[in-house]
């Protein structure tokens, strides 16, 4: 048989030793903490904690999500981008963190320089819902209900947020004038908007799910480019008579800017691999979403650099402000 040679074998040897540790143990060795910028019990946390539990059975190693909430999710991407890039801090990112270099005028952390993406996981749509009362049942009566009533009041999850600028596309795509009514979380405008106290929302499909279920509220549309299949008799914006509209919201995982590739390309293989669990798939479809991955984390970098891209011209015309 015969021998590699040595310079092939020094290469081999370049790519793989970065996922043993210094004992030379496989990559992890120890506990691997997702960090999350949001509170317990929200999506992004159900979505963490998924695949923390399928990864830690998956590889033998515990996955632990750590709750680091404020400034909208950057509190934790802070903290995850001064992080040892070793591959035990990694972060769930979503909208929200494409959208922060738009919204705020300074970041203590660089988006595009200080992660290094891993995978997507899940992707789905946002939801304009309404109390049974509005008046309104589908988009198209939407728009001629709020031409006749000028001012109309919306509301979203927060100043800045997918939600909220998802209405302001709204409005410039249609002409019509509504106003936005922040609140400084989902649950707060849920129960406003079950309760009565605002008719019409834009927020995140998982939250409101159980709500249009129960028939507690209505969904008028949701802001995907196709219907969601936790919803499929509710049509899409764009083929309600607006037609290429389109928000996302969506969850993936992030580790600070220098983890080795190979560390990054071993987890990324293992989220791959917890996604095609029939058993994941449909506890994602359960809250209102669907597995999406990427091929390759150079997948995930374009998507990201893509979905930033879109958001300045949007926050400008929005004049959206920080709460």
């Amino acid at each position: 048989m015969k021998r590699l040679p040595m310079w092939i074998a020094a290469a081999f040897l370049t790519v793989l030793l970065p996922v043993f540790d210094a004992v030379g143990q496989a990559y992890p060795t120890r506990p691997v903490t997702i960090v999350v910028g949001f509170a317990p019990g929200g999506v992004t946390d159900v979505i963490s904690r998924i695949f923390a539990q399928k990864l830690s059975g998956q590889i033998g190693q515990q996955f632990i999500v750590e709750n680091k909430p404020g400034a909208g999710g950057n509190i934790a991407s802070d903290y995850v981008a001064r992080a040892a890039p070793d591959g035990y801090t990694l972060q769930m990112w979503l909208d929200s963190n494409t959208i922060a270099p738009a919204l705020y005028k300074k970041l203590n952390h660089d988006p595009q320089k200080d992660f290094a993406p891993v995978t997507l996981l899940a992707i789905g749509p946002h939801v304009i819902v309404a109390h049974p009362s509005f008046p309104p049942n589908n988009i198209k009566e939407l728009i001629e209900y709020a031409k006749a009533n000028p001012g109309l009041p919306y509301a979203s999850s927060g100043s800045g947020t997918a939600q909220h600028l998802g209405g302001e596309i709204l409005k410039t795509a249609t002409g019509i004038n509504m106003v936005h009514i922040p609140y400084k979380g989902g649950g707060q405008a849920i129960n406003d908007l079950v309760g009565g106290q605002v008719k019409l929302a834009v927020l995140g499909l998982a939250p409101v799910l159980p709500f249009i279920k129960a028939g507690k509220l209505k969904a008028l549309a949701v802001t995907g480019d196709k219907r969601s299949e936790a919803l499929p008799g509710v049509p899409t914006v764009s083929e309600s008579g607006v037609p290429g509209f389109r928000t996302l919201q969506f969850f993936a995982v992030m580790a600070p800017a220098g983890t080795p590739q190979a560390i990054v390309m071993k987890l990324h293989d293992e989220f791959i691999k917890a996604s095609k669990d029939p058993v994941i798939a449909e506890r994602i479809t359960a809250v209102g979403l669907e597995v999406s991955t990427s091929p390759t984390p150079a997948d995930l970098a374009k998507f990201l650099r893509d979905d930033m891209a879109k958001w300045p011209p949007i926050v400008k015309a929005a004049g959206a402000t920080v709460d």
